[in-house]
């Protein structure tokens, strides 16, 4: 098992990879979406969490460059780290993959442009939410020990998307008035089909595995929209539809706990002696949907240790990132905020006799 830290589009710096060096970690995960954009949300955040009009403007439709990604590999191995992987796609990019939209077959070659640029750049994984409302109905508070600012859910968000926004983002500001039509969990589940079946002969040849994270937060419905992986057997559905290696499982921790059905143990048990695990969030949570609270890593309802021991047991030998965490009182909230959560897991790995 290796340490790693997620790092949004605008930390992607040299001072945050040797901040992540300097916190013990190998490794890196780069979103490359800019969540922040066109709102008055603080790039400084930690991370985003929006209105009912979503996170933000979905970036330029240009797809990201061979180049882009090169540079962005060689800047974070020169500070003696590596990159693991690329999390989530601009819905710029594949918006109409998820809405089953006019532009679905250009979009879908989108991603398969993507995908072998990401192989050519020598980065493995590509994670990905496979979501029509995404990441909503979050709030923000002083939620976590020593009224520590963090990120909850006080109850279920159910107000219809407005036309022009998907995966909670607004990719068409000039989209006419009204509200998208609610589908099926049936039709969700054909359209995710329909992706992997063409993605990953694709993922496969260029060496690079697709990773899907489960919904956050995970409720059947968000926004009027069905939700796919809201309970942990619904992981073992989505592994099922195509049993290509490079189809796994960007395994969030939190997410699982938030479930309403299953242990979180046992579902860390079944989908690691899967070897289904491209990577791991390793965050703690309390409480369950629709009312729950992220809290400091050893604060939560989860046995952080006991999530170690199992993927140890197993063989895990991928990335553990903190992916988000509350944040601290001082002059650098979140850099402190990932600090105690690294430190953490760092001592945990150690005690454990994980490298």
């Amino acid at each position: 098992m290796k340490l790693g830290l997620g790092l949004y589009r605008h930390m992607l710096t040299q001072e945050n990879f040797r901040f992540a060096k300097q916190a013990g970690a190998t490794h890196i995960v780069a979103h490359l979406v800019d969540y922040f954009r066109g709102t008055s949300h603080g790039a400084k955040d930690d991370q985003p969490t929006g209105t009912d009009r979503g996170w933000g403007i979905a970036g330029d439709p240009e797809l990201w460059t061979l180049q882009e990604l090169i540079n962005l590999r060689r800047n974070i191995e020169a500070e003696g780290l590596k990159l693991e992987a690329i999390e989530n796609f601009d819905p710029a990019h594949w918006h109409d993959i998820l809405l089953n939209g006019p532009r679905y077959h250009e979009q879908i070659e989108n991603v398969k442009t993507i995908i072998r640029r990401l192989g050519e750049a020598g980065i493995p994984i590509m994670g990905y939410n496979f979501s029509i409302a995404g990441v909503a109905g979050r709030v923000t508070g002083n939620f976590a020990r020593g009224s520590a600012p963090s990120v909850g859910m006080d109850g279920p968000l159910d107000k219809p998307l407005p036309n022009g926004m998907v995966w909670n983002m607004v990719y068409d500001e000039k989209a006419p008035q009204g509200t998208l039509d609610s589908i099926t969990h049936e039709e969700l589940w054909k359209r995710l089909t329909r992706f992997l079946n063409e993605i990953l002969p694709v993922a496969e040849k260029s060496g690079v595995k697709l990773a899907a994270h489960p919904d956050d937060p995970p409720l059947p419905t968000i926004r009027g929209q069905p939700r796919l992986v809201y309970q942990p057997a619904h992981y073992q559905k989505l592994i099922d539809i195509n049993t290509s290696k490079a189809n796994q499982l960007e395994f969030c921790i939190g997410s699982l706990a938030e479930m309403t059905e299953g242990d979180v143990y046992d579902s860390v048990d079944q989908y690691s002696k899967q070897g289904r695990l491209g990577y791991v969030h390793f965050r703690n949570v309390r409480g369950k949907v629709p009312t729950y609270k992220e809290t400091f890593i050893d604060d939560g309802d989860v046995d952080m240790m006991r999530i170690l021991t199992i993927l140890k047991k197993n063989n895990f030998d991928g990335v553990l990132i903190p992916d988000h965490t509350p944040q601290m009182a001082c002059a650098a909230p979140w850099h402190a905020g990932m600090a105690y959560a690294m430190g953490y897991m760092k001592a945990a790995m150690k005690s454990l006799n994980i490298s």
